[in-house]
């Protein structure tokens, strides 16, 4: 019997600059190299109401600033992501959606990724009602294979 080979040629890696999502990169990385394989890195970036009342920024900001923290917050992920992709081609690009999951499924299809790597943040209970999986919603979602790291 022969052994199928994979056929993914572009793997899609959600990042959030959380220690899931950074596994998630080495996960893609090791396995696009021995696929020989492209990564695309996406970093989505929700809008500025989700965050206008969040820790992470002061609390009065216009949104020209959230812009300009939310563009620098992400093409840090992005290059860290890039670093940890070294050794395979990487693409890295920023998406804008009202729903990270929304906006992983989207980018699948318009960069006809084969695979979605990603990481998990293990929620469970409360808190994941509370705050969703963007991990659920895509697997939900996506026509292509997902695998999950933690």
């Amino acid at each position: 019997m022969k052994k199928a080979k994979a056929s993914w040629r572009n793997i899609l890696v959600p990042v959030d600059g959380s220690p899931p999502s950074r596994r998630a990169v080495v996960q893609a990385a090791a396995l696009a190299r021995k696929l020989k394989a492209g990564i695309t890195a996406l970093h989505v970036i929700t809008p500025f109401e989700a965050h206008a009342f969040g820790e992470a920024l002061p609390p009065v900001i216009t949104y020209a600033d959230f812009e300009k923290h939310a563009k620098q917050a992400s093409g840090k992920i992005l290059s860290r992501a890039r670093k940890a992709a070294a050794g395979t081609a990487c693409l890295c690009r920023t998406a804008w959606d009202v729903s990270a999951a929304d906006a992983i499924v989207k980018a699948a299809r318009r960069d006809h990724c084969d695979l979605i790597v990603m990481g998990s943040h293990g929620r469970r209970g409360l808190e994941r009602m509370l705050l969703g999986s963007v991990t659920q919603k895509v697997l939900a979602e996506s026509r292509i294979p997902v695998l999950i790291c933690r």
